[in-house]
């Protein structure tokens, strides 16, 4: 029987647009295109998200090996909770419906210590019962230990959760460890999903 409906935050329950973020602080096409191939080859969304080392001192680092890109760089570390520019379209009636009707809710996300500026800014995130971010467990998803430290934090049972992320080798992940998933497009896709999944839980 499932209890417990788990939900990814990025492009899941929030949006967030990098390229308008980029366009909006550097408008030169080139530049940006340079400076976003920096950001690629330092892997910065791996090292914050896991965040082994505190968020600023990340892009400090980036910058003392990327003289050039300072401003650029100093752009993304300081203003980078303006990538999120609204919460996903349906999903918090929809997350609502679904809590009266008795699931319990819970985040499973890659996200660096920003997180809570945005959790802060948008009302969706005050429907969770409960979440685990990578930047609190030093691992991310698709790692396994970041799936069992959810299950260990909130004494849950993977055959009774389904999860939902925008990435299939998340979803996967989630799959390896015992919890059903579902790749994530939009509200209504997700529902009829679900409930089909749900229904077939019950079979």
């Amino acid at each position: 029987m499932i209890k417990n409906l788990i939900f990814d935050f990025g492009k899941v329950l929030v949006d967030y647009d990098f390229e308008a973020f980029s366009r909006k602080y550097i408008p030169d096409d080139k530049r940006r295109e340079a400076y976003t191939q920096v950001l690629i080859k330092e892997d910065i969304q791996a090292q914050v998200d896991r965040e082994s080392i505190p968020f600023d001192e990340i892009l400090d680092n980036a910058i003392a090996r990327n003289r050039e890109f300072e401003y650029e760089i100093g752009i993304f570390k300081e203003r980078y909770p303006e990538l999120i520019t609204n919460e996903i379209e349906g999903m918090k009636e929809l997350i609502t419906k679904l809590k009266a009707e008795g699931y319990k809710i819970y985040g499973l996300s890659n996200w660096c210590s920003k997180v809570y500026v945005t959790m802060a800014q948008f009302d969706i995130f005050d429907l969770l019962d409960g979440y685990v971010v990578s930047c609190e467990e030093k691992c991310v998803k698709p790692e396994p230990e970041i799936y069992h430290r959810l299950f260990n934090k909130f004494n849950l049972k993977p055959e009774e959760c389904i999860f939902t992320d925008d990435r299939e080798d998340n979803i996967e992940g989630g799959k390896q460890v015992g919890m059903n998933g579902i790749v994530f497009h939009d509200a209504k896709q997700y529902e009829r999903e679900l409930r089909e999944m749900l229904v077939g839980c019950r079979q």
